[in-house]
């Protein structure tokens, strides 16, 4: 990736939370002049293009642009004390270059905010108090001409970033992996938005969605060599997305990872597949998926999946430990105040791998025959595990009838 001399100082202690195809294209209306942080702002950059300004980024009239001395290069608005920020909105005039790749960078300590290819438009991010926030025009087919770069505490224009309220986590989640999401009542959030992408998209760190819709790859099918939608790294969290239709393979955890208020609109083949092996414990607080035909969540390496206040409608399991990886392991689930409507078992388990499903306030819906904690004899890959029968309160199933309601 090219970039600016004057950005190597930045690009060398940055921390990348997203890489991937990202267009984000939304309905976008004209911004209150009061909402517009960058208004009141300086700004300043790597170069200018002949009868161009800084200046012209900030000046709220799409007539004038900063254009960059080349092809790539980067411009900033910048505030004399610090600011919170949590979006930003770029628009560009026209006549000018193709951008194909951006970052939005915190340019006090040269973090990676976010990026993507393509051109961007309205980007959101982990809101973040700083005093200088750059873009970074890291390759184009010539020289972009950048209108307006408008920054918000919250979501730009008529596209908010917040949670909406409506859903069963309508408390905000609190900041550790533990925190209560609330009891969940089977009610869908509205979307705030829609982004476009390309290929699978990378999380490190954090990831916010702002509870936009994300979409699409994949076909929809239930073949097992689809892309992810996203690939969360060890540690990683990603919250408050919407999964739009098809979504591939769903959402990849590599080692251990949060999952935070995020909806499936259709689970696919998989909603999310845990992938880590080093015993740590994996978390899905809050958010809810619909419309599966077999596994919701599916367990391939080892450890613990902790599933709590979440919303499953229509589909096979709630959560399935792998019968017939590669690699065979000891897995554990925990599943704690959940509603589930339409699905045929809530967790299946292979007992002779030594694995455990414990099991607390569960409410299940329309759902006549469900087993809910379903035992198997795991087996070598190639083979098709054997069901051996639901078990109740012993040492693999560890849930009592009076834990689970039935309506």
């Amino acid at each position: 990736m090219k970039r600016s001399v004057a950005l190597r100082w930045i690009a060398g202690g940055a921390t990348a939370v997203t890489s991937a195809a990202i267009l984000l294209a939304m309905p976008m209306s004209q911004a209150l002049a009061a909402d517009n942080l960058s208004l009141g702002a300086g700004a300043d950059g790597s170069s200018k293009a002949s009868g161009t300004s800084y200046g012209n980024v900030k000046d709220g009239s799409t007539s004038t642009y900063w254009a960059p001395g080349g092809s790539t290069g980067y411009v900033s608005v910048k505030w004399g004390s610090a600011t919170t920020v949590s979006s930003a909105v770029i628009k560009q005039a026209s006549g000018g270059g193709s951008i194909n790749s951006w970052r939005l960078l915190n340019a006090d300590n040269g973090a990676v905010l976010a990026s993507g290819s393509g051109s961007p438009s309205s980007i959101s991010f982990s809101s973040t108090s700083l005093k200088k926030l750059t873009l970074d025009i890291t390759a184009a087919s010539s020289a972009p001409r950048i209108a307006e770069f408008e920054t918000y505490a919250t979501g730009g224009g008529s596209t908010p970033t917040s949670t909406p309220t409506a859903g069963p986590t309508s408390p905000t989640p609190g900041p550790t992996p533990t925190s209560n999401p609330g009891t969940p009542t089977g009610a869908w959030p509205s979307s705030a938005g829609s982004a476009s992408i390309s290929g699978t998209v990378n999380v490190s760190g954090t990831f916010d969605g702002g509870m936009k819709t994300y979409c699409c790859i994949g076909d929809g099918s239930q073949n097992e060599s689809q892309d992810p939608m996203f690939k969360i790294a060890n540690g990683g969290t990603l919250q408050n997305v919407i999964i739009g239709s098809p979504a591939g393979d769903g959402v990849h955890c590599e080692g251990t990872c949060t999952i935070r208020n995020v909806w499936w609109n259709d689970i696919g083949e998989d909603a999310a597949t845990f992938k880590g092996t080093g015993n740590g414990t994996s978390y899905v607080i809050g958010g809810g998926a619909r419309s599966g035909s077999d596994k919701t969540f599916q367990h391939n390496g080892n450890g613990t999946v902790s599933i709590s206040g979440f919303y499953l409608s229509g589909s096979g399991k709630l959560y399935r430990g792998c019968g017939n990886c590669t690699s065979s392991y000891e897995r554990h689930v925990k599943i704690d105040n959940v509603l589930l409507n339409d699905i045929d078992m809530v967790a299946g388990i292979n007992s002779n791998w030594g694995d455990t499903a414990t099991i607390t306030r569960v409410t299940i819906t329309n759902s006549s025959s469900v087993v809910v904690c379903g035992k198997y004899q795991g087996v070598s890959k190639g083979s098709e595990p054997k069901y051996l029968g639901e078990g109740w309160n012993d040492s693999n199933c560890k849930v009592n009838r009076s834990d689970v309601t039935i309506r």
